[in-house]
């Protein structure tokens, strides 16, 4: 395997376990992540030999799944907890804070360890998007809805801290979604283009709030398939101005920045143009995006979407229109576990967990 300055592709692979076609491409030299579903899950020993095969081809290789709680839980049987969704944390805040703030920092520690004793890295967690509702208190934005913490963004973002220090606690870094705010549109940028007609001012005021806040202590920020057409015509995921004037310029972040998946229907169209996932991806690592997701493709066509998209990214490395970035590297590697994991069954006697699994809501 050649050594890359830099490996920003996080793909998935089709099953439970690897086949020739996944080994090859974890482990190329541009590959450094995998993102894994409920399909790929069948048990926690399955789970956990997947995980050790795939750090075996590549020790380094970031392994991540979206384990939220709530509707968003790839892992949810054969002893992983069942964890409450971001709004019940907000709910009870309104009846006890601290209570609140405890449980969130439990349901941070449960998430992590339980991933992590089974050879996962990462969540994409927390959604800080806010939970704007219509006069009916219906959420406005249908994909976020009980995915938010709540609408006030100093709830979201005290209840996002506390998750994030129980992700801490177990070694887990966390990544803050989905920048500047998802919250205000209806659209579902898995399947359309979404669209926020407010100004710069307001979103700052409000949606981009968390963000700032939380600017210190989060490890990654992952963009929104959105357009703010007031700001920039370009989604917040493939804009120069969202991400590196707004972003890392005037909120101070120094953290990694995901690209949310680019097989995403807001993710295949710029400017009203239809775009491959080559040119997405590089559209992504030119705004400021450290690492791409593509996902759910390895199941199409065999997985040709992301051979097309190594190879397209290798073309262009060749070529000189991409060049990898050592910055975005080291902030790569800066979200992997820096400790041991406890194994399950030191988990299942570990007094923080135990604690943490009777303070959760």
């Amino acid at each position: 395997m050649t050594e890359s300055l830099h490996a920003p592709v996080i793909l998935d692979i089709a099953g439970t376990s690897l086949t020739a076609d996944d080994r090859r491409r974890l482990q190329h030299p541009l590959t450094g992540g995998l993102i894994l579903f409920a399909r790929h899950f069948e048990s926690r020993s399955q789970l956990t030999a997947l995980c050790a095969e795939a750090k075996s081809l590549r020790p380094d290789l970031l392994i991540a799944v979206d384990q939220e709680g709530g509707r968003v839980q790839r892992f949810r049987t054969d002893g992983f907890t069942a964890l409450p969704a971001m709004r019940a944390l907000g709910e009870l805040w309104m009846d006890d804070a601290m209570r609140a703030i405890q449980a969130a920092t439990a349901t941070g520690l449960v998430l992590a360890l339980e991933l992590r004793a089974c050879g996962v890295d990462m969540s994409f967690a927390p959604v800080l998007d806010l939970d704007h509702q219509d006069d009916a208190r219906q959420s406005l934005s249908a994909v976020v809805g009980s995915r938010s913490f709540h609408r006030d963004p100093r709830v979201v973002s005290l209840l996002a801290q506390s998750l994030m220090q129980g992700l801490a606690l177990a070694g887990m870094a966390s990544c803050g979604k989905h920048f500047p705010g998802h919250g205000f549109v209806a659209a579902d940028s898995h399947v359309d283009v979404p669209v926020d007609p407010r100004s710069l001012k307001a979103i700052l005021a409000e949606d981009a709030r968390p963000f700032e806040w939380l600017s210190l202590s989060l490890s990654a920020v992952m963009p929104a398939h959105v357009v703010y057409r007031k700001v920039d015509s370009l989604p917040a995921g493939f804009s120069r101005r969202w991400l590196q004037e707004i972003l890392r310029e005037r909120l101070g972040f120094a953290g990694a920045v995901f690209s949310d998946d680019l097989g995403m229907a807001g993710a295949r169209m710029i400017e009203g143009r239809p775009v491959g996932f080559t040119e997405a991806a590089l559209a992504a690592l030119d705004a400021g995006c450290d690492l791409v997701l593509l996902c759910n493709q390895s199941l199409e066509g065999g997985g040709q979407a992301i051979d097309e998209l190594l190879d397209g990214l290798s073309q262009a490395q060749a070529e000189g229109r991409w060049a990898p970035a050592i910055d975005s590297e080291a902030r790569r590697a800066a979200l992997l576990p820096q400790s041991a994991p406890l194994t399950w069954d030191e988990l299942m006697l570990a007094p923080r967990y135990l604690e943490a699994l009777a303070r959760l809501p």
